[in-house]
């Protein structure tokens, strides 16, 4: 179906643009421009934005669920909480897998690769674990925790079929970083996290292929002035992309700030979301493990860890804005930058010509009026 969008402010690549509008045919943005050139183009459907903003839809590479599911509980879960986010903004997702046995996490993969190729929303697959240390292992399950082999990186592809986004691990680990290499040849980006690597180790994981750090400043040794451990140098390498869960409760509104400051343009905002997001407080499950989420947290039972959030990306984006982000970079902290850090840039987070025809419609504040998947109109 063609679609024009007009009198919007399109805020993309890092600029705000007035009185602009983009059209959409056969699933991809076919034109775009300012003022009234928008009349010469024939559509199905005409949107007047009246003023609001116009970005592209939003890019989560890392939650768990939502809507009282969870995406390691199969099709229909997966199903539930896709809704829930999209709702909310996020066009597209990579689904995160928690720590779980051997056979679970084949047979899991497995599932999202089959349904990545009937739903367009999903991008594959992301492995938190179980290649972890134990001392951060944060909401994994610790007797499930293991070093990495190259026997089960392999079984992993060969399950994926090409749909492994990315995989989480420690590369300090032994055979991490092997591991790392193994799984960059297979075409799946390699993140740092849940991790007690020092700074030489975290700053060699990245020499040997890894190019992400999951949820920074979470399950990872903090910034110490004569220590300053992996997030600091992820924050001097060019090649690092940072995941951020701005939710004000896992990262400091300061720190956030501090994040965006010291790796500009390198900054993900994801969710990490599990079921509880759009969902009532109350008791849940996460990979196994017992948690209750009282006033917008969710804590494991057994030591009280923050074990996920209950955060959309809507929110992350409204709360990345209130800690003093540009509202061009907060957008592209959750569009086209996570689109580039797993090289799918070429197609998503942007609403060039030719790009996915994805586009999420504002109101003053922040909150999602209209959403776009394919130029097809899922919400409004």
């Amino acid at each position: 179906m063609s679609v024009v969008i007009h009198s919007a402010r399109l805020v993309d690549e890092g600029q705000i643009t007035a009185d602009a509008w983009v059209s959409f045919a056969n699933g991809v943005v076919s034109a775009r421009g300012t003022g009234a050139g928008w009349r010469e183009i024939t559509a199905a459907a005409v949107v007047d934005a009246g003023g609001d903003v116009l970005s592209p839809g939003l890019i989560d590479i890392h939650g768990h669920g939502g809507g009282g599911a969870s995406y390691d509980d199969g099709v229909e879960a997966i199903r539930t909480a896709r809704a829930v986010h999209l709702a909310h903004g996020t066009t597209r997702a990579v689904l995160s897998l928690v720590t779980a046995s051997v056979e679970d996490l084949v047979a899991r993969v497995a599932v999202i690769a089959d349904l990545a190729e009937r739903d367009v929303t999903i991008l594959g697959s992301h492995l938190e674990g179980p290649f972890l240390d134990p001392g951060h292992k944060g909401a994994h399950t610790e007797g499930l925790l293991r070093a990495p082999d190259a026997a089960f990186v392999d079984r992993l592809l060969d399950a994926g079929r090409g749909s492994i986004r990315h995989v989480t691990l420690a590369p300090e680990l032994p055979g991490g970083l092997a591991a790392v290499a193994q799984f960059v040849a297979g075409g799946v980006a390699v993140a740092v996290g849940h991790t007690n690597a020092t700074r030489d180790q975290a700053a060699a994981a990245f020499a040997a292929g890894a190019t992400l750090l999951t949820h920074a400043f979470n399950a990872m040794p903090g910034i110490h002035h004569r220590s300053p451990g992996p997030v600091l140098v992820a924050m001097q390498d060019p090649r690092v992309t940072l995941e951020l869960i701005a939710d004000g409760i896992h990262v400091h509104p300061d720190v956030i700030a501090l994040a965006f400051a010291g790796a500009p343009g390198r900054i993900a905002l994801i969710t990490d979301a599990m079921a509880a997001a759009g969902a009532p407080e109350g008791h849940y499950e996460l990979g196994g493990l017992a948690v209750t989420v009282q006033d917008g947290t969710a804590r494991l039972d057994a030591d009280g860890a923050i074990a996920g959030s209950t955060l959309t990306q809507d929110a992350a984006l409204r709360l990345a804005v209130e800690c003093g982000i540009p509202l061009p970079d907060a957008v592209a902290a959750a569009t086209g930058v996570p689109a580039r850090a797993l090289g799918l840039d070429d197609r998503y987070g942007s609403l060039r010509v030719g790009a996915a025809a994805d586009a999420i419609r504002w109101d003053d504040g922040l909150h999602v009026r209209d959403v776009w998947v394919d130029g097809i109109r899922h919400v409004g």
